[in-house]
């Protein structure tokens, strides 16, 4: 006769500053829309934010909405003292614990087997602290990075975050019976190395923590190795390149971007494991509007796919003019701003003598400042579809890439369209005829402002939103291109290190 064996399922929320506030969206979609139990869980660093509304009862959406209603500006500050820290939790404690409803008393009866992790600097080791032991006190103990926050000191010793330490205890829960690992990753893989202070301050954490979780990895693998096939501890992992400083973050908008990337992001996770989801919750009404109008103008050569190419094909003749004016239209300018894709429908026209005239816009949609696998890079696309002057169906396809290349031209970057024109078949697949670029004049620019209109019903009104749109815009910008590129192989390293295998 075989016994089942019993799930003993964990929860492991990982630090990564304020990257876990996408780490609260992936909560909404694990603890509201799969029909999972979690026995257990284990937090470090700004994991142990997520860990306390978690052991205080709160749904995983509630965890989600406490991040989107939080406002990074609130807690910002600098100390006198920089000798001994820039800033400090103080701000948080006062501003932030409040908004998201933090109840101690509450979080102490938990029931939950929950650990936070901390390093007790002074015995040099890790400390976990169980929600019948928190407190204030602990939790920011828990987050106070060396020399960006002053050390906490709790009970004669000093206490510092233990992501140096650890940023994913894993074997706290095997220890204490786990045997399915989930955990949500969102320091940064990617290896990349940029110079600056700020930078390699976090690439060696990012060192310390993704060094420390291979080999918590590996033990578990070594650890399977030496269990039945019907006894293994199963990992599933969600990582993510979560386009957000761990930081500095001082737009509100930006934290709720994050939010919502991840609640995308475990819903996709979740169906390519197989994992069935409840239906989600419906979205809250969203009655603001922006609108505005942009004209591009250029050239596109015919019988060309690359617009690169194309646009050195077109300087030397050959080529056709035209000219795109397109109106974006944003329904619902909150929900944009916090939607990933940000998304918006474009009309408007398309004119020259390639298309035989003004043909207006049947259909089209414009993503602003939207990211792939490296949130370090972000695109503007453009996707109209329309008839020509003879009816055939055509489909004009854009893109401005933030940056293009590796170096600060973020004027060129942000008003350079590289477009593709395909045939549209009757089967609706697309065959490339011309391609070109299509560019934003400083003119054309200022026109653009001047047609810049936004409706609202709340205080801050269409003028509010304006501001609000174009915080957005320069901020996104100024953190791609004020980042610092990477570092190339042929860049600074002597030339024995670049010669070795």
């Amino acid at each position: 006769m075989t016994v089942e064996r019993a799930t003993r399922r964990a929860l492991i929320l990982a630090g990564g500053g304020l990257k876990v506030a996408f780490q609260a969206g992936v909560l909404q979609v694990w603890l509201d829309e799969l029909d999972y139990e979690f026995h257990l869980a284990d937090a470090s660093s700004g994991g142990v934010f997520n860990l306390a509304m978690l052991c205080q009862g709160m749904t995983g959406t509630e965890i989600a909405d406490a991040w989107r209603r939080t406002n990074p500006l609130s807690w910002f500050s600098l100390t006198p003292r920089p000798w001994r820290s820039v800033s400090s939790l103080e701000r948080f404690r006062r501003n932030v614990l409040p908004v998201w409803g933090i109840d101690w008393p509450r979080i102490r009866r938990s029931e939950l087997d929950a650990t936070f992790n901390v390093y007790n600097f002074t015995r040099q080791r890790r400390e976990e602290i169980t929600p019948r032991d928190m407190d204030a006190d602990w939790l920011l103990a828990a987050v106070s990075l060396p020399q960006w926050f002053p050390p906490a000191v709790i009970g004669g010793d000093v206490y510092i975050d233990a992501v140096y330490s650890t940023d994913a205890n894993l074997e706290s829960a095997v220890r204490r019976g786990a045997n399915e690992l989930w955990i949500v990753w969102t320091v940064s893989t990617g290896g990349t190395w940029r110079h600056g202070f700020v930078n390699q301050y976090f690439q060696t954490i990012e060192a310390a923590a993704d060094g420390r979780l291979h080999d918590a990895l590996d033990w578990i693998d070594e650890l399977n190795r030496t269990r039945p096939a019907d006894d293994q501890i199963v990992v599933r992992i969600l990582r993510r390149e979560v386009p957000l400083h761990y930081l500095f973050v001082f737009s509100a908008d930006t934290l709720r971007e994050a939010v919502e990337y991840g609640v995308a992001t475990a819903r996709d996770w979740c169906r390519e494991h197989g994992l069935e989801l409840r239906p989600p919750r419906p979205e809250p009404d969203d009655d603001t509007r922006l609108r505005f109008t942009e004209t591009l103008r250029g050239r596109v050569a015919l019988g060309d796919e690359e617009p690169a190419r194309a646009a050195v094909a077109a300087g030397g003749g050959g080529a056709s003019e035209l000219t795109a004016r397109l109106t974006i239209q944003v329904d619902g300018v909150r929900r944009f701003l916090a939607d990933p894709r940000h998304e918006a429908a474009v009309t408007g026209t398309i004119e020259g003598e390639l298309v035989g005239g003004r043909c207006p816009v049947e259909k089209g949609t414009f993503n602003q400042l939207v990211y792939g696998d490296d949130p370090a890079y972000r695109r503007m696309l453009y996707r109209v579809a329309f008839r020509d002057h003879w009816g055939r169906r055509l489909l004009l396809e854009g893109e401005k890439r933030v940056p293009a290349e590796h170096a600060f031209h973020p004027w060129r970057d942000t008003t350079t369209l590289l477009v593709r024109l395909s045939r549209l078949t009757d089967d609706g697949a697309a065959e490339v005829a011309a391609a070109g670029t299509l560019r934003l004049t400083l003119p054309g620019l200022l026109r653009q402002l001047t047609t810049l209109r936004a409706r609202a019903r709340s205080r801050i009104g269409g003028a509010g939103l304006v501001l609000r749109y174009l915080a957005f815009f320069v901020g996104v910008c100024a953190r791609v291109y004020l980042r610092g590129w990477p570092l190339r192989p042929s860049e600074d390293a002597p030339a024995s290190d670049r010669s070795r295998t």
